[in-house]
């Protein structure tokens, strides 16, 4: 291997990590980034870091103080009620195309996917919650498969980078609600089956929309009620675990998990 693939792969992998432990919590909101500790902790050079920041800076993850550095994006109320219309507007979208365009493997992706995620959130329901990140990852796993046969690679990695903005939100205020969302599940899948779009674009609304309100009704923890409190309380849900890595996207690293 040469000594630029070893910094390709080192950079790669720095990458998924921060952006996984920033979408999972264990970087909270408005956390100043020190670029010697962040090097550090990550196993990667100053001047890859910088890189990676500023990468992260353009999917909203990361905001440039100018000369004073980096800190991990802020959450509120609004920005959770724009992030989360942007993904219904892209998933919607791309439902109509993938049902129009969708043959018997597309069928095929939407059952299994449906089925692990069916699995996952009886665990959840029985109170099994250890692991919300393989829980997420099969959440994402059935959204995606129903929007895969859309056709645009353009439209899938766009509708990727707004899930994630999205799922951040909901692993921070850690939100699960349960029947109400497997239910939601449920009738997607019936939905694509017969292809029924219209049906399947109306229980999206509900099910994206749902979740915000679900959210901000149950903010008990203050998230989303200023800059300080947002940091202390996502703070102390936070996992510091420098290990976790994010999921794999349709030919992109991404993060998953905390119920749609």
């Amino acid at each position: 291997m040469t000594k630029t693939q070893t910094t390709e792969t080192i950079g790669e992998s720095a990458y998924r990590r921060i952006r996984s432990d920033i979408i999972f919590g264990a970087l909270a909101p408005g956390q100043k980034l020190r670029l010697e500790r962040i090097s550090e902790s990550y196993g990667t050079s100053i001047p890859t870091l910088r890189e990676l920041l500023n990468r992260m800076c353009a999917e909203g993850l990361i905001v440039a103080e100018g000369q004073r550095g980096f800190e991990v994006a802020p959450v509120s109320a609004e920005d959770f009620r724009q992030v989360a219309e942007l993904r219904l507007l892209l998933e919607n979208h791309a439902l109509e195309q993938s049902f129009l365009a969708g043959d018997l493997d597309w069928e095929g992706r939407v059952v299994s996917a449906h089925h692990k995620l069916g699995v996952m959130e009886r665990r959840m329901l029985e109170g099994h919650r250890q692991n919300q990140e393989l829980w997420k990852q099969c959440d994402w796993d059935f959204h995606h498969s129903l929007i895969s046969a859309c056709g645009s690679d353009v439209l899938l990695a766009a509708h990727a980078a707004a899930y994630d903005r999205y799922l951040r939100y909901q692993m921070i205020a850690v939100v699960f609600r349960g029947e109400i969302a497997a239910r939601e599940h449920q009738a997607l899948l019936e939905a694509a089956l017969v292809r029924d779009c219209r049906r399947a674009q109306t229980i999206m609304e509900s099910h994206i929309r749902g979740c915000v309100e679900h959210a901000l009704k149950e903010d008990n923890a203050g998230i989303f009620t200023g800059p300080a409190s947002s940091l202390k309380a996502a703070a102390a849900r936070s996992k510091p675990d420098a290990d976790r890595k994010s999921k794999p996207r349709s030919g992109k690293a991404a993060g998953s998990k905390a119920k749609a």
